[in-house]
């Protein structure tokens, strides 16, 4: 009878009831740079076979915005669960430990409930931001190698091949690079590794893990391996329809792309890209795409082969959209849509395959969304909304209206409209604009002035107030 009760006890239904109150486990896959601009999402220029893969497992958000179009502030506010505001994650030298110190970020919530956490890569701007909830140092391709780390901490350096991978000091290099070389010999080959080993090590030890995987490329230089740049010949490459600022727009709502300029190829104070010039940085961001889809495929891959996919969610983002000559702008730092609309695929086990939505969500809504997930508390500091309804039902009505910042521009994003204001310090609103993304999809005119659209703009300026005068 005691052999029959034990054989009772390990019964296919309650080997399927433990599996069920089995931890999930957390692979967050960060991608600097990556505008939804891939084959999942309806785009044919870029060939992204890996991260299109995984759409087909999981949810396709295709109304995901960040909350601010720059690396710094959009990870503090993603990681820690808060919104940018007037004081709080401003620029590229903010962190949650200057700016919120005394909250719990998402990597010790999961620390604090027995998961062993681990950070490669670029995931904070600031490596070591937080450093206290991670189960080990935070690693980088550059760990162990005799050189200094830059002083933003993410910019390729020269490496053992004497490839330019970037300005070092003083030097400048080109912003984009054709490398003879392997996937290894640029740092994203180098993450993917160590993703590898690190998934390996779980398996073996069996413990339950946040990992977080912060790939670098597409930020400029736009340096791959060769291979990669020859999936993009030349004469294919084309320049955006509304490469020019558009009509009315605020004086407020363009910039001088000064990160681009940086570069020994590109006009370093003012002027525009030759068309030419223009589809070689194209090509070099198109590339750089297919290099991070084919390093993310390495690491889904070895997930699967070592049998902990069923238990394991999987989250890939872009920290942030990326203009590629569009309104006459290039990198992110602005309001429009191509800088705040970002990539967001979410795969998680139980749910629906295959499915897109276009329900809001905000960058801000992956904090609590993994805890509901795995199933641990939520901090009460967070600001976002947990998305795991819309993993249920795709066509949920969801959030009204999604909120994002840059600089002094204020903006908030609904199913048809966006509409931004710039506010000074004084809190006078300077410039205003307001685009119809159902008419003007590719935001070619400013509407905010036109008659007809002051009751949509009463409606917006509302919901903006909800998030600018939040404390």
């Amino acid at each position: 009878m005691g052999a029959l009760t034990l054989l009772g006890a390990c019964s296919p239904k309650s080997n399927v009831e433990a599996k069920k109150n089995e931890k999930k486990n957390v692979l967050f896959i960060m991608v600097d740079d990556l505008r939804p601009q891939l084959g999942c999402y309806g785009q044919s220029q870029i060939k992204s076979p890996n991260i299109d893969k995984l759409a087909s497992e999981g949810t396709l958000f295709q109304k995901a915005y960040c909350n601010y179009p720059v690396c710094g502030p959009s990870r503090a506010s993603l990681l820690s669960g808060m919104r940018p505001n007037a004081t709080r994650y401003v620029n590229n030298q903010c962190s949650v430990e200057k700016d919120e110190p005394n909250i719990v970020p998402i990597q010790k919530a999961f620390k604090d409930n027995g998961y062993y956490t681990v950070s490669l890569g670029k995931v904070y701007h600031h490596r070591f931001d937080r450093e206290d909830g991670w189960s080990e140092r935070p690693w980088h391709a550059t760990d162990g190698e005799k050189r200094k780390e830059h002083p933003d901490g993410w910019r390729d350096y020269q490496n053992k091949s004497s490839i330019a991978l970037c300005r070092k000091n003083k030097g400048r290099a080109t912003a984009y690079e054709i490398g003879n070389v392997g996937d290894e010999d640029y740092f994203d080959g180098k993450i993917a590794s160590r993703a590898i080993s690190k998934l390996k090590m779980f398996k073996k030890t069996g413990k339950s893990f946040f990992m977080t995987v912060g790939f670098i490329k597409p930020h400029l230089p736009f340096n791959a391996p060769a291979k990669y740049f020859d999936l993009y010949p030349k004469n294919s490459i084309k320049i955006p329809d509304n490469y020019y600022a558009p009509k009315n727009a605020p004086k407020e709502s363009l910039h001088n792309w000064w990160e681009l300029r940086a570069y020994t190829d590109i006009p370093s104070r003012e002027g525009t890209l030759s068309d030419e010039k223009a589809k070689e940085v194209i090509r070099g961001y198109y590339a750089c795409v297919s290099y991070v889809d084919a390093m993310v495929g390495r690491v889904l891959d070895e997930l699967k082969t070592l049998g902990l996919e069923e238990n394991t969610v999987v989250c890939l983002i872009g920290d942030h959209g990326w203009q590629l000559g569009e309104h006459s702008l290039w990198c992110k730092h602005s309001n429009f849509n191509m800088a705040l609309n970002t990539t967001m695929i979410v795969k998680a086990p139980g749910m629906n395959q295959g499915q897109k939505t276009n329900s809001l969500v905000e960058l801000v809504d992956i904090y609590p969304s993994f805890c509901d997930l795995a199933q641990i508390p939520a901090p009460t500091h967070l600001e976002g909304k947990s998305f795991v309804p819309v993993l249920k039902n795709p066509n949920k009505k969801w959030k009204e209206a999604v909120y994002s910042k840059m600089g002094d521009g204020w903006s908030a994003i609904t199913q048809r409209y966006i509409y931004t204001e710039w506010i000074n310090k004084k809190g006078e609103v300077v410039n205003t604009m307001l685009y119809d993304h159902k008419n003007d999809p590719a935001e070619n005119v400013n509407i905010v002035a036109e008659p007809k659209m002051k009751g949509v703009v009463k409606k917006m300026k509302q919901l903006l107030g909800q998030y600018v005068n939040a404390k």
